[in-house]
């Protein structure tokens, strides 16, 4: 039977036989992450759900089409409501016997598997802290207004932004870093559409991935299948996909109600006969 967990060492053992597919759940072990998560576990496949953000998170990923077949079915009636999910390739069939799935697109998982090829970029960029949080919020409602940005996380000291006259026009930074379970994920990357193509956020990614190989081992990313320039940038950085999953919006579906019966007509009597 599927059952809560909160032994880190015993999720670690079992996240760390692929690190590139789960260094989000790695990451989220440490104390940083801990204390919004729920695991749950079905013999060695592991299921997490992030409260860290305005709506759950639901992150299954298995190599095994029936491990993960089993993992959710058995999951179904701990669900919430309404989350969101990155699920491996057939996990999304199930959870639409149970719910209303709605797709965000296939999406990669990169890792990066060949640091020298940072060398061939010029880093740029400098460190941002709480302070850079309202430039932050103009730059992404202006690059990218659909982005998830946990305020939260700028607190990692692992955000690098790019000025020219002392306008923030590009980023790069993390969704997840744990010196301790040593993974990151890099994540809110993007460049005011004023100077794209000249090469800002590659600078920045550049920069922020020398900083993190000095605490972790893995350096990794999450990003749409068909987002040609930002794969190809990711490329030349030495990055390769290790992994394909679906993003999805879910939400229990509301019974739908029969309609009543429509009253039957009044019956008509025939006029009382005369006195």
């Amino acid at each position: 039977m599927i059952r809560a967990s909160h032994d880190r060492d015993e999720l670690a053992g079992l996240l760390r036989r692929d690190p590139h597919l789960h260094a989000y759940e790695l990451g989220d072990l440490d104390d940083f992450y801990w204390p919004y998560t729920s695991w749950y576990r079905l013999g060695d496949a592991v299921a997490l759900v992030y409260h860290g953000g305005g709506t759950p998170v639901l992150l299954a990923l298995d190599h095994s089409p029936g491990a993960l077949t089993e993992l959710l079915t058995a999951l179904v009636p701990l669900l919430p409501r309404r989350f969101d999910a990155h699920l491996s390739p057939g996990g999304e069939a199930v959870l639409a016997r149970h719910f209303g799935v709605e797709p965000r697109g296939t999406h990669l998982k990169m890792a990066l598997t060949d640091a020298g090829r940072l060398d061939r970029v010029a880093p740029a960029g400098e460190l941002l802290g709480p302070a850079d949080v309202p430039e932050l919020a103009v730059l992404y409602a202006a690059a990218y207004p659909e982005n998830w940005f946990d305020q939260r996380m700028i607190e990692t000291g692992q955000y690098v932004g790019v000025r020219r006259d002392g306008e923030l026009l590009a980023v790069a930074g993390v969704h997840v870093w744990s010196p301790k379970y040593r993974v990151s994920a890099l994540g809110n990357v993007t460049t005011h559409p004023r100077v794209r193509g000249q090469g800002l956020a590659t600078a920045a990614v550049a920069a922020l991935c020398r900083r993190l190989l000095d605490t972790v081992d893995q350096v990794t990313l999450n990003v749409k299948a068909d987002n040609v320039a930002a794969i190809a940038l990711y490329r030349r950085l030495g990055f390769t996909p290790v992994a394909e999953y679906g993003e999805f919006v879910v939400g229990r579906q509301t019974p739908t109600t029969p309609p009543a019966a429509p009253a039957p007509a009044p019956t008509t009597l025939p006029p009382a006969p005369a006195a």
